[in-house]
């Protein structure tokens, strides 16, 4: 966990990784095991509820706010679009939050798929 938190952190490759952790393959392992068992979803919503009942919220949201950001991207590495509005070649993001700033949902697509289609992928 610490391995991925370190790379998350600072935004190194996976190759890149210090000795003083696994073998980058192992933790690249787990963390792409624990994206396909659902198991960030789960630590993020059960972060989300403990940190709105320390804030004196009800645990369930009651409101969200839906936003999206274009961003650039290499050719290999995914699906990628162009975003006209932006004139942007790469991927688009749909994360909703709550009233608090906690991120509830995201969806990352390419750059061509529009909010109006982008926006259901992430409601609450």
């Amino acid at each position: 966990m610490e391995a991925i938190l370190y790379i998350v952190t600072t935004g190194c490759q996976w190759r890149q990784l210090p000795r003083n952790f696994p073998a980058f393959t192992t933790v690249q392992g787990y963390f792409y095991r624990w994206i396909r068992e659902g198991r960030w979803e789960a630590m993020n919503h059960i972060l989300v509820i403990l940190s709105r009942e320390q804030d004196g919220q009800d645990a369930t949201p009651s409101a969200g706010i839906i936003d999206s950001q274009s961003v650039k991207t290499a050719e290999n590495g995914g699906p990628r679009g162009y975003d006209a509005g932006k004139k942007i070649k790469g991927r688009r993001r749909h994360i909703t939050t709550d009233t608090l700033g906690h991120v509830v949902a995201a969806v990352v697509h390419p750059a061509d798929i529009q909010d109006r289609d982008g926006a259901p992928l992430v409601a609450i």
